[in-house]
Order: structure tokens, then C-alpha cells, then sequence
């Protein structure tokens, strides 16, 4: 039988089900454990971490600190520092609830027309693959949250109208805008596009919806108007605005990348040389760099097909229209990556837990296709699963062979390496003192709880502007921090990873660091736990510290 014949079952009214769920956020949560502690040091997670650390001490953003996200993470961060303490460890317990509950909603979604095992194989998939590929305290995981809440209670909708479920709906749409405004206009787009086709293939059910449409506004407007509202009395209306539209002039310039993306791509006919079972072992292991980008066709598929039945009057009632709004949804989160120059790997993976729902379908037989794909769909399923457990392991055996204890201010990490420049400023630096740390790596700030001296946390060639860069410059010597961290070559190292910087790095001057080199005298070469060195430096006017 197709799937969008298939009535929607509702998993939340048997103790089964629940128990199901349960254990399925238990055995995820247990999964994301092991990664709990284990840092590789990426600047990335710095950007929310310090961001709400600036908060706690009172600042505004926007106002007194740039940023060009929206404020949910930061805002959201900060409340769990202030409640349970200021520490990273903290905010990663908020990231491990948060990918738990991932899975469960991509178990819960997937059981309205899948068999329990398919929709837990699953959701095991989305633990094993998502989070773990990058456990980082940042927006995305935030954002992918609330798009899959948004997605659950339209599910709801659908099986149960209810004032209720339209006022999360809307609700959880505009968490996400607030969390990530690129991810957050996806939902909007893929959930307009469900329900205009819905309401164009099937009037009766729109006329159904009609006592629901001022509670969808409510739901809608009440979150943004409280956002406004709170920047406008703090005199920071504007300066939101101009950061919540900076990307569309800046972001995509130099973070533009293929289809499916992957970083260590240049490593690729290292990985698959050498004798035949250890090439296998490498492609099994990396089959989800491919598998992934492909997935969200089975979205394309799906919907064609529903829409098509939808036209011929063969598909009506909620079990169409669920499958028309999972597919929407994931086409619309997609088209967000794509408008944004961001269709990489990781970014497809913020968006493995509703992409997975449709994995469910294929492992389940319920996505309609020619004889010829029945024959080779359990082989495929096979090559799925194996895949993802490969994947997961492969990721899993990161933080079990990770043997070095990072003690921060922050709390207490584990790494492959240590790190000498967090050991440096903790040995010479005291807490809340002013440093920098030249370009990019916010979250050394917040690890060893010091403080940048200017707005911005970070400075990237190309990606910000000769007036920021001057501004920055102004502020910095206006305040002159004692002590310096800066890696001299990491323009060098961006131009050989990013096409897109090699023309402006060839003639743009690096104003900051020429100001660097002017009043600063270098005392110490340290080598950070990826492997980079970074030169501490100290004001002409002091001596260096002591080691």
C-alpha cells in the first residue's frame, strides 16, 4: 500500500509508545555522554558562550557587542549560566537534553505511518550521526529545535485541531527565526508550502481550519513583539536590525561552498588508499558524506508524488497531507542552506532530525517507486544503517581515546592535546582581565573567563568590513590589554581553505595586526590543541611574564 494512503497513527496515547520514546532519549542521551567533556577547541562555540557571558555581566547585544545571529541562543544560554552556574559543562548538559529530545521527536514523527523498529532505527540513526559530528554549544542545534517542534505540532494539527497546537505552531516558527533567522525563514517557507498545497487540493479541509487563523497571528506576532519590545527599551532597535540583515550583504560573500561539502575533502585519496578491506572499512565508514545530500531527494520525490495524487483526488485526509508537510518542510529548511551559500555536510546534518523521518519511510517500503527500486530497497537499507553505525563509531572513538585533562575556569575538559595557550593565560592572566585574541577564537575568552576589549569576538577577512576592522582598532587602543594572542598565519591558513578570500587576502591590509606589531613585542610561541601557533605578546611598555 503507498504511504499517502496510509492512515496516521498517534503514538502519544499508548504507554508503549511512550516507553519507546523514553528509551530512545535515555539510550541518545547516554550516546552523547561520551561526548559530553571532549573539546577539540573550535572557536565556534565561543561565539554563544561569550556572547552570553557578556549578557550575565549586563551588556545588551547589539548594543554593546556585535553579532549578526539572532539573540535566542544567547539569551537562552545565559539564563541556564545564571540558574546552574557559569560553565561550559553547563551549557553542553543544555545541548545534550536538547539533541535527546532531537531523536525522540524524529521517533515520534516517523511512528504516525512507520513500524516502531523502522522509525527507532531512525531516530538511532539521527543519534548516532548529528550531534556527535559536532557537539558545540551553538545556534544551530538551538534552531533545529524549535524547527522540529514547529514540525511536530503541525503534525498535531493535522491528526488533532486544536487552538493549542496552532498557538505553538506559531510559537516555535518564530523561535527558530530568533534562534537562526536563515533556518527560521525555512520552516516559514516548507510549512506555507504544505499548507498552500493542502489548501489548494483539498478545501474542505482548509475551511475546517478557517476558526484557527487568529490564533496562528497570536502565536506569530507575541514573540516577536516581546523581542522588539526588549531591544527598543534598551536603545538597541536599530542596531538589531542592521545585525539581523548583515548577512545578506556579508555572510554568503566568503562562505559560499558546494552541495554536501566536507571539510577534510583534500584527505580523500588518502582515506581510500591502501589494500582493498581497509578501503572498504573507509568507505562504509564515510558513505554518510554522500548518503546525507542525498536524502532530502526522497523529500523531493515524496512530494511530487503526493502532490500528484493530491490533484487526481487519490490522497486526501491527514495521512496525505502529514507526508506533503514533512516533505515541504525538509524541501523548505533546504532551500534556507542553499539561499544562504551553506549546503555543506554539517549544515545538512542540523537538519538530519526531520530529514531522517523520511528515511524511515524507505526503510518501511513506504515511499512509492518502480519495481526495479523494490529490489535493491532492503540493500539500500542495509547500506544506510551499517553506514550511520560506522559513522557514529568512528565519531565515538574521538572522546574515548582522548586522554588529556584541560582544567579551565570554565570548567574542567578533556582533548587529544593540550593546549598552551589556555594554560598561558591562566598561569599569567587573572580572571576577568582584558585580553585579545587575534582573529578568531572567542571561546578562549570564556574558557579562561577573560574578556575581549572591543565589540566584536572575532575579525574575519572579508567577512567583516574596513569600518568594522577601523572601529575595532579604535577601541582596542583605547583600552590596550596588557597581553596579546596572535596566530600569524592565519590568513595563510583561511585563503588555503576558502577560495572565495584569495583575491581580497592579496590586497586587503590587515589594519589590526599591523597595530599589533607596532605596540607589542612577542614573548612567548605557543602551540593551541588544533595544532596552530599563536604568538603571545606583551605591550612595549611592560616586560614579558614569567613562564
Amino acid at each position: 500500500m503507498m504511504a499517502f494512503s496510509i492512515q496516521l497513527t498517534f503514538p502519544e496515547k499508548s504507554w508503549r509508545e511512550w516507553l519507546i520514546a523514553g528509551l530512545v532519549f535515555g539510550s541518545s542521551a547516554l550516546h552523547f555522554s561520551f561526548f559530553f567533556s571532549y573539546t577539540q577547541l573550535i572557536g565556534d562555540e565561543g561565539i554563544v558562550l561569550q556572547g552570553a557571558q557578556r549578557i550575565l555581566e549586563g551588556q545588551i547585544l547589539y548594543r554593546d557587542f556585535f553579532s549578526f545571529l539572532t539573540p535566542g541562543s544567547f539569551y537562552w544560554n545565559a539564563l541556564f549560566l545564571k540558574i546552574f552556574g557559569n560553565s561550559i559543562l553547563v551549557a553542553r548538559t543544555v545541548l545534550l537534553v536538547e539533541g535527546a529530545l532531537l531523536s525522540t521527536i524524529t521517533y515520534l514523527l516517523a511512528r504516525r505511518v512507520c513500524a516502531r523498529w523502522t522509525s527507532f532505527l531512525a531516530a538511532l540513526s539521527v543519534t548516532l550521526t548529528s550531534l556527535p559530528h559536532w557537539f558545540l554549544v551553538l545556534h544551530n542545534w538551538d534552531s533545529t529545535l524549535w524547527a522540529s517542534l514547529a514540525l511536530y505540532c503541525a503534525v498535531l494539527f493535522l491528526q488533532s485541531p486544536r487552538h493549542l497546537s496552532v498557538l505553538a505552531i506559531g510559537w516555535f516558527v518564530v523561535l527558530t527565526c530568533m534562534f537562526e533567522q536563515s533556518k527560521g525563514a525555512g520552516i516559514v517557507v516548507g510549512l506555507a508550502l504544505a499548507f498552500a498545497i493542502i489548501a489548494a487540493t483539498d478545501p474542505a479541509m482548509v475551511r475546517y481550519w478557517k476558526p484557527f487563523r487568529t490564533t496562528l497571528v497570536v502565536g506569530l506576532i507575541l514573540p516577536f513583539l516581546a523581542a522588539f519590545l526588549y531591544f527598543a527599551v534598551n536603545h538597541s532597535s536599530l542596531q538589531m536590525a542592521a545585525g539581523w540583515f548583515w548577512p545578506l550583504r556579508h555572510y554568503s560573500e566568503i562562505n559560499k561552498t558546494a552541495y554536501g561539502f566536507v571539510a577534510p575533502v583534500s584527505a580523500l585519496g588518502r582515506i581510500y588508499s591502501g589494500p582493498w578491506d581497509s578501503r572498504l572499512v573507509a568507505i562504509i565508514v564515510t558513505a554518510p558524506w554522500f548518503i546525507i545530500p542525498a536524502l532530502p531527494l526522497i523529500s523531493v520525490a515524496s512530494l511530487t508524488h503526493g502532490i500528484l495524487k493530491r490533484w487526481r483526488g487519490t490522497s486526501h485526509g491527514p495521512g496525505g497531507a502529514y507526508h506533503v508537510l514533512v516533505s515541504s518542510t525538509v524541501i523548505g529548511s533546504l532551500l534556507s542552506l542553499v539561499a544562504t551559500g551553506r549546503p555543506d555536510f554539517t549544515h545538512l546534518l542540523y537538519l538530519s532530525p526531520i530529514v531522517f523521518i523520511t528515511v524511515a519511510w524507505l526503510i518501511d517500503g513506504q515511499m512509492p517507486a518502480r519495481p526495479a527500486f523494490r529490489v535493491i530497497q532492503p540493500l539500500l537499507t542495509v547500506v544506510i544503517l551499517l553506514s550511520c553505525f560506522a559513522f557514529g563509531m568512528a565519531l565515538l572513538s574521538k572522546p574515548l581515546s582522548a586522554s588529556r585533562i584541560v582544567n579551565t575556569r570554565r570548567g574542567t575538559l578533556k582533548a587529544a592535546r593540550a593546549d598552551e595557550i589556555i594554560e598561558y593565560i591562566q598561569q599569567n592572566v587573572s580572571a576577568g582581565e582584558l585580553i585579545l585574541v587575534y582573529p578568531d577564537q572567542p571561546l578562549y575568552y570564556y574558557l579562561t573567563a577573560t574578556s575581549n576589549p572591543t565589540s566584536y569576538e572575532y575579525l574575519i577577512p572579508g567577512f567583516h568590513t574596513a569600518e568594522q576592522y577601523q572601529a575595532f582598532v579604535k577601541a582596542f587602543d583605547e583600552r590596550k590589554p596588557r597581553l596579546v594572542f596572535l596566530e600569524p598565519s592565519y590568513r595563510e591558513r583561511l585563503s588555503a581553505g576558502n577560495l572565495n578570500l584569495s583575491a581580497r587576502l592579496l590586497t586587503e591590509r590587515d589594519v589590526v595586526a599591523e597595530y599589533i606589531g607596532a605596540h607589542y613585542q612577542a614573548c612567548a610561541d605557543l602551540t593551541a590543541q588544533n595544532g596552530q601557533h599563536f604568538l603571545a605578546m606583551v605591550r612595549d611598555d611592560l616586560s614579558c611574564p614569567e613562564r
